[in-house]
Order: C-alpha cells, then sequence, then structure tokens
C-alpha cells in the first residue's frame, strides 16, 4: 500500500465545507473548558483512553481539545477523522489493524497505537462536517449502542457550542459597527 493510499478522500463540497470552516473563526480562539468537559465526557461514557474534538481544514486535522494524549495537530493525510468527512454518519473501526485504511497508518504503527476509532461528525446546520468528536483505544473493541447514541448527543453538543461561539462574535461585530465613532457627537 502507497503513501497516497493511505489519504482520506476529499469531500465533494470540500472549498463550501472549508468556507463554512472559516466562518467559525481562527481554530486557536475556540479552545474552552466547556470542550475539555465534552471531550472528558466522552471517554467516560465510551470509556476509552482517548477523546478528541478535531476540526479538518485543507491540510491538517487540529485538536479543539484532547484527552488522553499530547498532540495538538495531525496532518490530514494522517488522519483518521478525516476519513469521516465524506458521510454524515458515524465512522467505526473496531481494530484498525484489520482495516485497509488505517493499517499503515502512523497512528497505529507507532505512538499512540490505535485499534479502535469511533468519530461523530460535527455538522453545520447546513450539513457540511467540521471535523469529529472521537474516541480511541488501544485495544479493539465495539461500543454499545447507548455509548453510540451518546457520542452523537455530545458531537451535537459541540457543535451548538460553535454556533455559540460564532453568533457572539458576529454580534460583537454588529455592535461594534453601530458604535459611536471617536468625536461623533450623540444627539
Amino acid at each position: 500500500m502507497t503513501t497516497a493510499e493511505l489519504k482520506p478522500a476529499i469531500p465533494a463540497d470540500e472549498e463550501q465545507r472549508l468556507e463554512a470552516l472559516r466562518r467559525y473563526g481562527t481554530f486557536g480562539l475556540l479552545r474552552e473548558s466547556v470542550f475539555d468537559d465534552i471531550a472528558r465526557m466522552a471517554a467516560f461514557i465510551c470509556r476509552t483512553p482517548i477523546s478528541l474534538i478535531s476540526l479538518v481544514d485543507s491540510n491538517r486535522q487540529w485538536f479543539l481539545s484532547q484527552s488522553g494524549i499530547d498532540a495538538c495537530e495531525t496532518s490530514r493525510d494522517a488522519s483518521f477523522c478525516a476519513h469521516a468527512l465524506v458521510g454524515t454518519g458515524m465512522l467505526v473501526v473496531e481494530d484498525a489493524r484489520e482495516d485497509a485504511r488505517f493499517a499503515r497508518n502512523p497512528w497505529v504503527t507507532g505512538e499512540p497505537f490505535v485499534r479502535f476509532y469511533v468519530g461523530a461528525p460535527l455538522l453545520t446546520p447546513d450539513g457540511y462536517a467540521l471535523g469529529t468528536l472521537c474516541v480511541v483505544d488501544h485495544e479493539p473493541r465495539r461500543l454499545t449502542a447507548e455509548q453510540k447514541d451518546a457520542l452523537l448527543s455530545l458531537s451535537r453538543l459541540v457543535m451548538t457550542q460553535l454556533e455559540l461561539i460564532r453568533l457572539k462574535r458576529e454580534m460583537q461585530a454588529l455592535q461594534q459597527s453601530f458604535a459611536p465613532r471617536p468625536g461623533t457627537l450623540i444627539p
């Protein structure tokens, strides 16, 4: 298998998806403790040592929150989450060593030795997948139906928080546009 075969497919609507991602602002400014809380809840509910909230741009995957690993980002080519962008459903990989898409992935063959991955897509109100809320384990396994439902609920909560941040930023910009300019007399 060549490196090119490891790369995730690019969604047909990639330009629109990236534009939707840009509406949420600069990744670094999105860091908030609520995302860490959600990631920890996902790991607790799914009983995994690792959970991540990832956003995927044109060439990297950036972790809005991570629990159980120290990395802040990876290349898109090595990203499990980028594979979830081409659909609207949950991506389930019960044993990455047995999945042709991931068997030679550096996250499988080296640290953190990913075996199990489930990613719930982070879908915008207009249907674009920005990334995932995912749980990861070092051992092959399965989630229960209840755990999958909870992960999907938490992914919607992540998007609700992202929407609130976006709307707050837009509201502040609108308020500033109506603020009186210095030196302007108010009748």
